[in-house]
């Protein structure tokens, strides 16, 4: 119990100092209702992870690109949205299959629900989905190692580019940071090769993105919206963009 209330006040730290970009500690205190003392272990966990950055007499956010990089962030961030996003994906799984997630937080949500669908062929690089699938019967579990990447809780780098080029999949299920009806972005180019790769592998290519990340680009392209098989989204994408999106890719709306 305790630990949970900490992570459901620094979950509220957080939010509060990325809306504002920074805080100061006694604003943080009258916000949480704890101790200093409290507030500054909690800004300690917060740094240590990647979330924020301290400076003398407050806190700030990180630059955009590192956080919404980091894998403490993007866990969570729009988790009704990416888990009704995966109930909807999961219908395109069939036993027998052999799929590739990559490191999202939307395909782990994806992840969680495979041992349903048993016998798979699951192969990631990320470490959260390596874990939860590693005791799942029937699931034959391959996972792409490389360099570890602390920020991203995965496997990144050369080793994990030729591990995935190795492969042949069914189906790939791909997430990324920023997308408009034409191409998709990120804004790390070590993630790009990687999903990159893991598209060229996989015979059906299976675009996951929630509503926070439709109509926005970022520094690195990474694909065409035409070199995606299908495209699911959630109920709060401007229908505007939809239209446009189902001209050029089969478009789903997520539902649980």
């Amino acid at each position: 119990m305790k630990e949970n209330k900490a992570s459901v006040r620094q979950q509220l730290i957080t939010n509060h100092v990325v809306g504002k970009g920074s805080a100061s500690a006694a604003e943080l205190v009258d916000i949480t209702g704890v101790s200093l003392m409290t507030v500054h272990r909690d800004l300690d966990s917060l740094v240590r992870r990647g979330l924020l950055r301290k400076f003398r007499g407050g806190v700030s956010a990180q630059p955009s690109s590192v956080f919404e990089s980091s894998s403490e962030y993007r866990l969570h961030a729009n988790v009704e949205a990416k888990k009704a996003i995966a109930a909807t994906a999961a219908e395109h799984v069939e036993p027998g299959m052999s799929i590739l997630l990559d490191d999202s937080t939307t395909a782990l949500e994806l992840a969680g629900m495979l041992h349903q669908i048993t016998p798979l062929t699951v192969a990631t690089n990320y470490l959260r989905t390596i874990r939860l699938l590693k005791d799942v019967a029937d699931v034959r579990l391959i996972g792409l190692g490389g360099d570890y990447s602390p920020t991203h809780d995965s496997f990144l780098g050369m080793p994990c580019l030729e591990a995935v080029e190795q492969l042949t999949v069914d189906l790939a299920f791909v997430s990324t940071a920023a997308m408009t009806p034409d191409m998709t972005y990120h804004q790390e180019p070590e993630i790009v090769l990687v999903k990159r790769a893991m598209l060229a592998s996989a015979e059906r290519r299976m675009l996951l993105m929630d509503s926070s990340k439709v109509g926005r680009s970022a520094l690195h392209q990474l694909a065409p919206i035409g070199e995606f098989d299908h495209l699911i989204v959630d109920e709060d994408t401007p229908e505007q963009l939809l239209e446009e999106l189902r001209s050029r890719i089969t478009v789903e709306i997520g539902r649980d």
